[in-house]
């Protein structure tokens, strides 16, 4: 039995050591992506007219730049956590799979789309991308989820008898909703840089009019952040509104906007748009991708509903 134990801890560990590279090599690549902004600029191999803030490549890089901050805030501490068997990283462990769950899907479609459509892929190669990216979305956060809640992960962490740290008196949903948070703070700062866009049922803003509403937006959600942590009803209220309204916002826009419109609104340089234009895509397919991730979180939102006296566990 002892000798299990002590598998089971050298595969936390392992585990833990392995996150906690992720995040150190995001938290290392972060920075070193900001050095591509001078590739760009006038007087680099890469500069065409054009380039600037507002620009899709522009935008594309600073959003990347967000993206490896992000995992870096998040992966550091839970991998640095699970090598040193504190609890509270099992329990960041949960919450953060519960997150890939509402986020990972999108973020899926959009790297295979990207790969299929830029590099021109054989089709073992796409095959095998496509198992790959499944396996991530479905069987790893299964063996993840199942890993982490068994007696023995459990009892290598402490043992359920041991004094909980304050996060652990979180709910594991309310955790992975603030994931959710933060992410679409990200996402809506990302916004920014494609010329403010904002859709409002079925009107796109942009500009500084665009970015007083991503402003408001991303300000509530850090109240509500704010309330889901504290385990506040009114907090759940409007995170169940907030993401039926966004949703409804989203999909009725693109789905009455063309590509044409899409690009119009972004007022990209020319050099982009004879390349861009002529990419496949319709606002439809757009609207497609953003209902799965905000039906999801909706549904996280629905079951991280508040409960007195509700444990972390939950």
């Amino acid at each position: 039995m002892a000798s299990h134990n002590n598998r089971r801890t050298m595969a936390i560990r392992v585990m833990g050591a392995a996150i906690l590279c992720v995040g150190l090599l995001s938290a290392f690549v972060g920075p070193l992506e900001i050095y591509c902004f001078y590739l760009f600029s006038e007087g680099g191999p890469f500069h065409y007219d054009g380039f600037r803030f507002g620009s899709f490549m522009f935008a594309n890089m600073a959003t990347q730049i967000l993206g490896y901050y992000f995992l870096a805030a998040v992966l550091i501490p839970v991998g640095y956590g699970a090598l040193m068997l504190k609890g509270w990283a099992r329990h960041l462990i949960l919450a953060s799979v519960r997150f890939w769950i509402v986020a990972g899907l999108p973020l899926i479609l959009a790297f295979f789309f990207v790969l299929v459509s830029s590099k021109d892929p054989s089709l073992p190669l796409v095959i095998l991308s496509a198992i790959l990216l499944a396996a991530s979305y479905l069987v790893l956060p299964w063996l993840v989820v199942r890993f982490c809640e068994s007696p023995d992960t459990v009892l290598s962490f402490g043992g359920p008898d041991r004094r909980e740290s304050w996060i652990e008196t979180i709910p594991i949903r309310a955790l992975a909703l603030a994931y959710v948070f933060l992410f679409l703070v990200l996402v809506l700062h990302a916004h920014i840089f494609f010329n403010g866009l904002f859709p409002l049922f079925g009107l796109w803003l942009s500009g500084l009019e665009g970015i007083v509403l991503l402003d408001v937006s991303i300000i509530m959600l850090l109240v509500m952040l704010w309330g889901t942590l504290q385990r506040r009803l009114w907090a759940w209220w409007c995170a169940l509104a907030y993401f039926s309204l966004m949703l409804l916002s989203y999909v009725t826009t693109f789905l009455s906007s063309s590509w044409r419109d899409i690009l119009s609104a972004l007022n990209l340089p020319a050099f982009e748009l004879d390349i861009l234009r002529n990419v496949p895509l319709q606002g439809y397919h757009f609207a497609i991708l953003v209902t799965i991730p905000f039906l999801l979180a909706i549904v996280l939102v629905l079951y991280a509903k508040p409960v007195p006296g509700s444990h972390g566990s939950h």
